[in-house]
């Protein structure tokens, strides 16, 4: 079911009152994500990036943009229940806007709310003069349903190869 809420009205911004719930709801999301990443994922690569777990790493990451950011962050309610949460960067020099982070409450999802969040940043940055738009994620089977989003949502991939070595 698609939540027929206008974008001004879907997303808020951030506050800190609503930062326990964002971290609540960013290792609801990536669950399912990181399960798969673990095992498609360099084994010494992992276990560099989350020596003590993915959620702790998560939880910091996304707590010190919370606290660093929060002008860049909205959040998605239905009623009062947080349903997703966005961020955004500018990059001026390249008139680039970022989608930095994105996620949807795993019992809100495929209902619309990322596309609504998508369309939140994207006219965001458009009204802040950038000519275009970028979001990054991982190649691995967790992060397939990602790549099938943004690329409905008209993104198209740029060809980039990350390599990693053990020492």
């Amino acid at each position: 079911m698609l939540i027929k809420a206008t974008v001004p009205d879907f997303c808020a911004p951030y506050t800190g009152e609503h930062k326990e719930a964002v971290l609540d709801l960013t290792v609801a999301a990536w669950t399912p994500v990181f399960v798969k990443t673990k095992s498609d994922v360099l084994r010494f690569v992992y276990d560099a990036f989350y020596p003590e777990g993915w959620e702790t790493r998560q939880r910091a990451d996304v707590a010190a943009l919370l606290d660093t950011e929060p002008d860049n962050i909205w959040l998605a309610f239905l009623d009062q229940d947080l349903v997703g949460f966005l961020g955004v960067r500018l990059h001026e020099e390249d008139q680039m806007g970022e989608i930095h982070i994105i996620a949807v409450s795993p019992r809100h999802q495929r209902r619309g709310i990322g596309r609504q969040l998508m369309h939140f940043a994207e006219q965001h940055v458009r009204a802040r003069g950038m000519r275009m738009m970028m979001v990054e994620t991982i190649g691995d089977a967790g992060h397939a349903p990602a790549r099938r989003a943004y690329e409905a949502f008209g993104f198209q991939p740029w060809p980039v190869a990350r390599y990693f070595k053990p020492l």
